[in-house]
């Protein structure tokens, strides 16, 4: 985004550099100046105008391309922190049952490495009522343990690089690890 002085035209917000949010920096590079603001996780990156002063009114342009649908939302927010609106927070995303599942074994993998029996570590994941319940010694519980400490040997065998979105993904769906 690029932020300019504008002509007189009527309605147009005056700029105010500390009217946005966040810490602020500018940056003087060879495309001149630069406003940098950081609002918790999200970024605002403008370049100035040469002839922009504080309290002058000013007018936004954003660069066309193809990409332009897929920028709007970012573009947005920037155009609302330059007028002192704070971004909104991301709203939290719903657990998904893989992601239950990932969290699962790398915890059962720490409680393994620490030591623990895998009756404590379903203890530990499932709760003590669970295991009071349902645990026997070819019982399904015990099944899920083993199958989440598999499943955590293979994240540490370079597994993680796919959930990571860095590694290629596994021919087989997830769950699908062989059995020993």
């Amino acid at each position: 985004m690029r932020a300019s002085t504008a002509r007189s035209a009527p309605g147009l917000q005056s700029f105010d550099l500390w009217r946005v949010p966040g810490r602020k920096r500018l940056a003087l590079g060879d495309a001149g100046l630069t406003l940098l603001a950081e609002v918790s996780a999200q970024r605002l990156h403008v370049s100035l105008a040469a002839d922009l002063a504080d309290g002058t009114p000013y007018a936004v342009t954003a660069p066309l391309g193809p990409g332009l649908r897929g920028q709007l939302e970012s573009f947005t927010a920037q155009a609302q922190a330059l007028e002192g609106h704070a971004p909104a927070e991301p709203s939290a995303r719903a657990v998904t049952r893989a992601a239950l599942l990932h969290l699962r074994a790398l915890q059962a993998l720490d409680g393994l490495q620490a030591g623990a029996s895998h009756r404590d570590i379903a203890q530990a994941l499932f709760g003590l009522e669970a295991v009071a319940l349902r645990w026997q010694a070819d019982g399904e519980l015990r099944a899920q343990v083993r199958h989440l400490l598999r499943r955590a040997e293979a994240y540490m065998r370079g597994g993680y690089l796919v959930l990571a979105g860095v590694g290629r993904t596994a021919a087989r769906p997830p769950g699908a690890e062989p059995m020993r």
